[in-house]
């Protein structure tokens, strides 16, 4: 049985916005046990489409690896990669659609090499969307000094090569942004 809470975060939002479909070639970077965003977007892009879960964490990627083929995800690649390390993605460069960081900017030491790692991923007028905590709801979400801001991504996006398509509240405790690849 895979996750479907979309009570914070809906992922529907999110391809609707990118016009995730058939065919595409994505990565959820730093995916998670859940899969909040791989299976979901598995469905959307079909049979002919792959997505790739990155993770560094390898039992994480291991109960990834489970739901998929306990599910019928035939179309679900798991990556063990550090997305902090540039170069290193065993993904083709320049082959992605899209890419998603999920909840996962404030957790890096350099969230700026990451981004930059998912941008040589991806082909040109490929998205990159990210997803990040505002404020905590309870004890869920980093603590407030960790919190990495929507204008502090921004900031860094022009010279990554990435052009701000959208950026919006997803819900009151998240902030979306959406580029695209120059």
């Amino acid at each position: 049985m895979t996750h479907s809470g979309v009570a914070l975060i809906d992922p529907e939002k999110v391809f609707e916005k990118i016009h995730l479909g058939p065919g595409m070639r994505v990565a959820d970077f730093g995916c998670g046990r859940t899969g909040h965003f791989v299976f979901p977007a598995s469905r959307k892009v079909d049979d002919t489409g792959i997505v790739y879960a990155v993770d560094v964490i390898k039992n994480i990627l291991e109960s990834i690896s489970s739901q998929s083929r306990s599910g019928g995800f035939h179309n679900v690649q798991t990556i063990w990669s550090d997305i902090e390390k540039y170069g290193k993605s065993p993904i083709p460069a320049n082959s992605l659609d899209a890419g998603f960081f999920v909840n996962v900017v404030s957790l890096f030491v350099d969230y700026k090499t990451a981004l930059r790692e998912s941008v040589r991923l991806l082909k040109t007028d490929g998205y990159l969307v990210v997803v990040d905590w505002s404020k905590k709801i309870g004890m869920l979400g980093p603590d407030e000094d960790k919190m990495v801001n929507l204008e502090a991504v921004v900031n860094v996006s022009d010279e990554l090569g990435l052009v701000v398509v959208d950026k919006f509240p997803i819900n009151e405790y998240h902030y979306s942004i959406i580029f695209k690849k120059k």
